[in-house]
């Protein structure tokens, strides 16, 4: 039994690891208002080193249609300014010689439609994840019954696995319905 125990456990962990993924590609994509998120993917030249833009900046969002970016150092204000036109995120950078001043675009209705369909890809993704999940634990739920566990304690296992699988299936469901509201919000 510990080892069915153990199977479930390390099962539930990789269902929420894709869970946990699933919500952080979620924070890449955009919906609308400016979050700093928007520009965790921008690597700015420093000193020779691509870095993050968050190790070289101080990243605000003063409302919902406005990023600001303030350098740590004066003279990185321009590499960094290059990095997000570079980053081609749709966003042009004004540079007021202190700090890097981003306008969010509203978006338009083809572009929100393109983002539903990145979601329900990433959440496709999460799905398989899931399910990728659920083979392992039913293999090594085999393997034990090979090796002389009640056949009975497998088939709970089984039924337990599956239940979780649903449970999980259940979840990126609605972490996409609350996406796609958010994505589809004018």
């Amino acid at each position: 039994m510990e080892e069915i125990e153990f199977i479930l456990d390390s099962t539930k962990e990789s269902m929420n690891g894709s869970v946990a993924h699933l919500e952080k590609e979620f924070l890449n994509i955009r919906a609308g208002k400016a979050t700093p998120q928007m520009l965790g993917g921008v690597f700015v030249d420093y000193y020779g080193s691509q870095t993050p833009l968050s190790q070289v900046a101080n990243i605000n969002v003063p409302d919902a249609r406005t990023i600001t970016v303030t350098p740590w150092e004066k003279s990185m204000l321009h590499p960094i300014e290059k990095a997000i036109m570079i980053a081609n995120l749709g966003f042009n950078p004004m540079n007021n010689g202190d700090n890097i001043i981003i306008s969010v675009p509203p978006l338009t209705e083809e572009r929100r439609r393109d983002l539903v369909k990145q979601a329900k890809a990433e959440a496709e993704d999460a799905k398989i994840g899931i399910r990728n999940a659920r083979k392992d634990a039913n293999t090594e739920i085999k393997k034990l019954e090979k090796e002389g566990t009640s056949e009975d304690d497998c088939k709970k296992a089984e039924e337990d696995v599956q239940k979780l699988t649903d449970a999980y299936i259940k979840k990126i469901e609605e972490h996409l319905v609350i996406k796609e509201a958010e994505i589809m919000k004018v």
